[in-house]
């Protein structure tokens, strides 16, 4: 079996036609799926997609792009929200993203910061979003995880090795997506291949970073069978040590049985 463990059913084009996305992605031995947060709006869908479906967990959280936009979302709105529904087991996607900057960047670190707070106080894990941002969001992370005993799983990773080595040391999880069979990735894949297969999980980001050979067609969550065909070749590993790992990990992390 295979744990999606970030995706977007939220998103018209998987929304719209779920009933028939979950049937493919339960055909290719997808059992969990965890569809991600960014705004206010998604949480509103993802209520209802996690209410529908047995196997599908959600989070809540405010996606960096979207922190100038929703700065009333602090740890005690988020702590309210994450209450109110037991099938939210995460919060975020959180983190911080230099590349666009589609908010500005201190608004970005005290949105990062307060979920930070609210995940330690639940005791569940955070989704961090990292991009063009490696040192303050290592800084961030390794102040916050001082005093508390923060779960963290760095999603989508494409950073360098030294970061990825970092993470490794604050003890994070690192998830990697369909950017691994990409032909220019060989660097991330070497990357990754340094990676303890205890700390890795496996992403879609559907609908977003389709995997070879779908490349430029929307993403779903039964397209990570081709991430996994290539984490068992860069890990050189069989798919299913690949698939028992990462299903465990991410069972682990979010403390399901």
């Amino acid at each position: 079996m295979i744990a999606d463990s970030h995706c977007h059913l939220d998103y018209s084009h998987l929304f719209d036609q779920l009933n028939d996305v979950v049937k493919r992605a339960q055909s290719n031995q997808v059992k969990y799926l965890l569809t991600i947060c960014t705004t206010l709006e998604s949480f509103e869908r993802i209520k209802l997609i996690i209410d529908r479906y047995i196997n599908i967990y959600g989070t809540f959280g405010i996606h960096p792009h979207e922190s100038q936009k929703y700065t009333n979302v602090d740890f005690q709105f988020i702590l309210n929200k994450k209450r109110e529904y037991k099938k939210v087991i995460g919060i975020g996607e959180t983190g911080l993203d230099f590349y666009y900057n589609h908010s500005d960047k201190k608004t970005q670190k005290v949105s990062f910061i307060e979920h930070i707070h609210a995940a330690s106080e639940l005791n569940i894990p955070i989704i961090v979003h990292s991009r063009n941002a490696e040192i303050d969001t290592y800084e961030i992370l390794k102040s916050e995880m001082k005093n508390s005993n923060l779960k963290v799983l760095m999603h989508c990773f494409t950073g360098s090795k030294n970061f990825a080595n970092k993470l490794i040391d604050l003890n994070c999880y690192i998830s990697v997506s369909g950017i691994i069979t990409f032909k220019n990735s060989s660097e991330l894949a070497d990357t990754v291949s340094s990676i303890p297969i205890e700390k890795l999980l496996v992403e879609t980001d559907a609908p977003f970073l389709s995997p070879l050979p779908h490349r430029g067609k929307f993403n779903e969550p039964s397209y990570i069978v081709h991430t996994v065909e290539k984490l068992s070749e860069i890990k050189k590993t069989s798919k299913e040590t690949i698939m028992n790992y990462t299903t465990d990990n991410f069972k682990k992390l979010f403390g399901l049985t």
